[in-house]
């Protein structure tokens, strides 16, 4: 669900100050927007990206831990009614499965029209039935 928030808030250029990398001389800024910006990460950048995100998958919160009980609740709020529980897992499920659709529909769109997600809102270049 991040992506799509990370998505949207650089390409409207707001982004860290300061570099990506000091040693290849890379400012967040030179990032250019859309997808084509991952390709412009250093390799070992993109390395540190997945080692973090498979310590905290593996580490932190377990991928194989099914019962969705991370031990910190929904926004500090821990449910023991196991219905009201289960409402909720289902719920962030299904947001979580929607988010990940809305961002790969936002990267094809993009790949088809060269434009980025917000360029496609301001050229009213949205609707693919025109």
């Amino acid at each position: 669900m991040m992506a799509i928030v990370g998505d949207i808030v650089h390409n409207q250029d707001i982004e860290f100050p300061g570099y990506l990398s000091k040693s290849a001389d890379l400012k967040f800024a030179d990032i250019s927007n859309g997808f084509t910006g991952f390709f412009q990460v250093p390799p070992l950048g993109l390395a540190q990206i997945f080692l973090l995100t498979g310590l905290i998958e593996v580490a932190w919160w377990p991928a194989n831990n099914y019962s969705g009980d991370y031990g910190c609740g929904f926004f500090g709020t821990k449910y023991e009614n196991p219905e009201v529980r289960t409402q909720k897992l289902n719920a962030e499920m299904a947001n979580g499965r929607l988010a990940m659709l809305g961002i790969a529909g936002a990267m094809l769109a993009e790949g088809q029209t060269g434009q980025t997600l917000a360029e496609q809102w301001g050229s009213a270049n949205i609707n693919p039935f025109v």
